[in-house]
């Protein structure tokens, strides 16, 4: 997990793509219009308010935030909806404090302590810098949810929320390769039946 343009997607897909790690992924859903270069089920499953309202009814939602943005309310959530087999694979997944809590608390709530946090961390200004670019790229960027989301991350990634949560293995990604391999490192100790969060 990490603040917007922290380079988690980034480190999360060169983790991935370890083989000797051996993990496999949870994609979560969003009801967030797709950027510019991603695919439904790759980088999410995109769906619509009505779809998470039926699963939520049916039991299945894991874990679900939704974030009032300046283009609407925008859901991201995890279902339990057959992607993880934790008797046989450990999972890499990737969210928020909230959702750690969350999916942490749906694991323990049937028996399992199966989540090994790690945050990454990058200089606000830098994170800054690297999220107005990003937006530049998209068919119609909005900065406006860019400054928003900045801001957001500032009470979501408190210090304070981070130590209640427990969440100490703290990764500062100064330069990618390193942060990467200093994650994976960590991974390779736990690396038993869990999901790095």
């Amino acid at each position: 997990m990490g603040k917007s343009a922290s380079g988690k997607d980034s480190i999360f897909r060169m983790l991935a793509a370890d083989k000797e790690l051996h993990l496999k992924t949870v994609t979560m859903y969003t009801t967030r219009p797709k950027r510019s270069g991603e695919e439904d089920g790759r980088e999410y499953f995109f769906r619509d308010r009505a779809f998470l309202l039926r699963e939520e009814e049916a039991g299945r939602v894991m874990e679900c935030r939704t974030y009032e943005t300046m283009l609407g309310p925008w859901s991201y959530f995890t279902l339990d909806d057959g992607q993880l087999d934790l008797e046989r694979f450990s999972y890499l997944m990737m969210g928020t404090p909230e959702s750690y809590e969350n999916t942490r608390r749906y694991f323990e709530s049937r028996g399992r302590k199966v989540l090994i946090p790690i945050y990454i961390e990058v200089e606000d200004g830098e994170r800054l810098l690297r999220a107005v670019k990003r937006e530049m790229c998209q068919e119609e960027p909005h900065y406006a949810e860019v400054c928003r989301r900045f801001l957001a991350d500032q009470e979501d990634f408190s210090g304070e929320r981070l130590e209640r949560l427990g969440i100490d293995k703290i990764f500062k990604n100064r330069e990618l390769s390193v942060c990467k391999e200093e994650i994976r490192a960590v991974i390779l100790e736990n690396l038993t039946e869990s999901v790095v969060y």
